[in-house]
């Protein structure tokens, strides 16, 4: 941060931003925000840049991506299996307190326009019967649903959220380019930006009084809730899943505000009232920030191909028992065709014009706008009219000026067959705002995003700043920009000093908790099956290193009998990891190594168990930690060095998963899962290598190879000094309750968190996984080492999978059962 800066560090940080200041500045073009705006204010923030990075700008950029990364943020582009970096440009964008209230006053007179709008559509539709809006504009949107209609919507609002595109003119006139409604994205990037921003320049954020986000996000957070039946309701953020391009921002935005992440098969509704699956029984849902299609909500009330949708949610909500944010139906204003009416429409619901006007919009639905459009093709741009592209622009929208004569006769001849699916919009020119380019400061053309949400007053509050989205090019048109190669904070900065504001409510009024709240049965299940990947991938890998020769005892390892390497291969091939070597020789076993370790196909060896792992961390960003997720993310080692070296730098990420697990995660329901995953799998394992490894007539080899691949070496050598005896090496990796790795002590830990889950009933008797967990301890009990044979160990395999099977069915999502349940608990 500047202000432990030294003084030789300040006064070169000066030089160097009066340097970027001035180069810039005589490079960039009239209407860049550095030309026009506040120097003071720029001079700090390049200051603060070179405190960071010193002389070198792509360090900056570096190292604010360094932090994104870190915060977890990331994006998805369609067809992409792996999530992207999230592109963050070290510099802000910085606009003046007194343009901001322009912005922000501008905002939240659209968002009241949009909102008094769609009351009448879904209402008594005054505006279409007076003409104000054509029938066809709303009759032939296919973001119009018309199973709204005449619904009146619980708290009285269709929207509690938006969002605005706005461009700034050379002359510094800000414009608004798009409407988001329907289930508007970017406010966590734009959290996430300052907190990446924030980070970097650690220094800006107090010498130039920069507004803060915590009270919008607590204004909406409120304002939800105050719109809830209930004093303390549960609200939660529904997401379309893992695959969504902005999941990664919804689920920081879930952990940032509270809300329960839910996707919609955690969901159910009955008797009217939406409930979220939970391992203690169905709970109610008060409210849900939805950023799903709103077509896909609800199989029964829209699309009935929806497989992420809640069946009956559109009942309970027509039946105020839930909120939904924003009201399906609202997406209607999203059409760039709806543009051409706003002007007109403030002035005759709010007897006001536009604080932030649209860019001049032209809808071919109507005659004499049709034919505007058609003469002055060559300087407008056609957009489609509904956000689906027409027969005419099959890429969607186009600037007149660049199309060929045969694609302009094709456009014309289906805008004359169906106008009302094209639009004409003027050519915007936006201004520049600078980023680090290679070596230098370069002027980019930039666009913002600004969000706009209702408090608790019911009033409109604008987030001071949003986001900036900045193009990859220097042509400062806003249809060819498209949605930006890097993104920038939006600082708003003040004279004056600003609260440090947070959504963390004062200490002395804040009720103590140790619930750490409501677990969805997905996210159980999430839980237990990455718990058991892990150490399934765990155990592969033990067995390779011994096989390979990794045993600590220095007169074993290398030179193992061939039948007990081969009872090794044996657990390999029978683990579904490789198929089995047609030799035992060293290079087989090296082939059979690296298959297991490097074979891209097949679903369980270490890549396939590795890629479940990151698929379950994918979904779970809202639960994990970040150094978790980035372990689960981080790439296959590169291909070199010896198996055994490959073999043990995989184990160790291993070892470092289990540690962060024991040592970082609460003690809660989730941990709790995870460990039963990891405890289940672990019994299923050692019961596998005592029945290959422990019978009567096992070799010291076997003997040897079995304490290894159950990490109990030490142990047992501290344990017993005359050599290696069959009968205490079986009781100590089998039937010792203090051994750790033990069979004993997995089915003691299974029923454990067994009787710390919660129960549907009240009976006192236990339920039907408690009860298999019992009747496994008393099986093992029952058992000494010396009369443990194969049907003990087959039987004991047997009750885990059947432990196991019943976990899922009390626990996890399993169609409709948690429903007929009996016991079933609604709260």
């Amino acid at each position: 941060m500047a202000s432990r800066a030294t003084t030789d560090e300040l006064l070169d940080a000066r030089a160097h931003a009066a340097r970027w200041l001035a180069d810039y500045r005589g490079r960039a073009g009239a209407g860049d925000v550095v030309v026009d705006g506040d120097v003071t204010a720029w001079e700090a923030a390049f200051e603060e840049l070179a405190v960071a990075a010193g002389d070198d700008l792509g360090h900056a950029r570096a190292r604010v991506q360094r932090h994104a990364e870190d915060i977890g943020t990331g994006f998805r582009v369609a067809g992409d299996s792996d999530e992207r970096p999230w592109p963050v440009s070290p510099v802000p964008l910085l606009i003046g307190e007194d343009e901001w209230h322009g912005i922000a006053a501008g905002a939240a007179q659209r968002a009241g326009l949009l909102e008094t709008i769609l009351a009448d559509l879904y209402g008594e539709a005054k505006l279409v019967a007076d003409g104000a809006i054509p029938a066809a504009l709303v009759n032939g949107s296919p973001l119009f649903l018309r199973p709204m209609v005449g619904l009146t919507v619980p708290g009285g609002y269709q929207l509690q959220f938006v969002a605005f595109d706005v461009g700034r003119g050379p002359d510094g006139e800000w414009r608004v380019l798009a409407d988001h409604v329907r289930s508007p994205a970017g406010a966590g990037y734009a959290l996430e930006n300052r907190l990446a921003t924030s980070r970097t320049l650690g220094g800006l954020q107090g010498r130039l009084n920069i507004l803060r986000h915590a009270p919008f996000f607590a204004a909406f957070r409120d304002g939800l809730a105050e719109l809830c039946k209930r004093a303390e309701p549960r609200i939660g953020l529904l997401t379309p899943g893992r695959w969504n391009a902005s999941y990664a921002e919804q689920a920081h935005l879930a952990r940032y505000l509270g809300f329960l992440l839910v996707e919609g098969a955690d969901l159910t509704v009955t008797e009217d009232r939406l409930y979220v699956r939970t391992i203690a029984g169905l709970k109610r849902v008060d409210a849900l920030w939805q950023r799903a299609d709103p077509r896909l909500l609800d199989p029964l009330a829209f699309d009935s191909h929806s497989q992420i949708g809640v069946p009956g949610l559109i009942d309970a909500f027509a039946a105020h028992n839930v909120l939904i944010s924003n009201a399906p139906g609202a997406g209607v204003m999203e059409a760039p065709a709806m543009q051409a009416f706003l002007p007109a429409l403030a002035r005759r619901l709010l007897g006001e014009r536009l604080l932030l006007p649209n860019i001049a919009t032209w809808w071919c639905g109507d005659d004499g706008a049709r034919g505007v459009v058609e003469q002055r093709l060559g300087e407008l741009r056609v957009a489609p009219a509904f956000g689906a592209n027409p027969l005419g622009l099959p890429d969607g929208a186009v600037q007149g000026a660049d199309l060929s004569a045969d694609r302009r006769a094709a456009l014309l001849a289906d805008m004359a067959k169906r106008p009302q699916d094209y639009v004409g919009q003027e050519m915007v020119r936006l201004s520049t705002m600078p980023v680090a380019a290679d070596s230098e400061l370069a002027a980019r053309p930039f666009t913002l995003r600004v969000f706009a949400a209702r408090g608790p007053d019911g009033d409109w509050t604008v987030l001071p700043g949003g986001f900036a989205r900045i193009g990859e090019h220097a042509d400062i048109r806003a249809a060819v920009m498209g949605d930006g190669l890097w993104s920038a904070d939006v600082a708003v900065h003040s004279p004056n000093q600003q609260a440090h504001d947070s959504l963390l409510t004062a200490p002395d009024t804040t009720q103590v908790r140790r619930n750490p709240g409501t677990l969805p049965s997905r996210v159980a299940d999430n839980f237990y099956w990455l718990g058991r990947y892990l150490e399934r991938g765990e155990a592969l890998l033990t067995i390779v290193r011994v096989m390979l020769g990794n045993s600590i005892d220095a007169d074993a390892g290398a030179a193992l009998d061939h039948d007990t390497v081969g009872r090794m291969a044996g657990l390999v091939v029978a683990g579904g990891a490789a198929a089995h070597p047609e030799r035992l020789k060293r290079p087989d076993l090296v082939q059979l190594a690296r298959t297991a370790l490097d074979a891209q196909e097949g679903w369980h060896n270490i890549p396939a168990i590795n890629r479940l792992a990151r698929n379950i961390a994918g979904v779970s960003r809202d639960r994990l930690s970040g150094d978790m997720i980035r372990l689960l993310d981080a790439p296959h080692p590169a291909k070199g060095g010896s198996m055994l070296d490959r073999a043990g730098s995989l184990q160790r990420r291993y070892a470092a998963l289990s540690g962060l697990a024991a040592e970082h995660m609460g003690r809660t329901a989730s941990w709790r899962f995870h460990d039963l995953g990891r405890r289940v799998e672990r019994g299923i394992v050692v019961t596998r290598l005592v029945r290959t490894f422990g019978l009567a007539g096992a070799t010291s080899d076997d003997l040897s190879t079995l304490l290894d691949l159950a990490d109990s070496q030490i142990s047992y050598r501290q344990r017993y000094l005359t050599g290696i005896a069959r009968v205490p090496v079986v009781d100590l990796v089998a039937l010792d309750p203090g051994n750790p790795r033990s069979l004993a002590y997995q089915v003691d830990c299974i029923a454990a968190h067994l009787d710390q889950l919660p129960v549907l009933h009240d009976d006192g008797l236990p339920e039907d996984q408690q009860a298999e967990a019992l009747a496994l301890k008393a099986l093992l009990a029952a058992t000494s080492a010396a009369n443990l044979d194969v049907e003990h160990l087959l039987e004991a395999e047997r009750q885990l999978t059947r432990l196991s099977e019943a976990i899922a069915r009390r626990y996890f999502l399993q169609g409709a059962e948690p429903l007929r349940a009996g016991g079933l608990t609604l709260a």
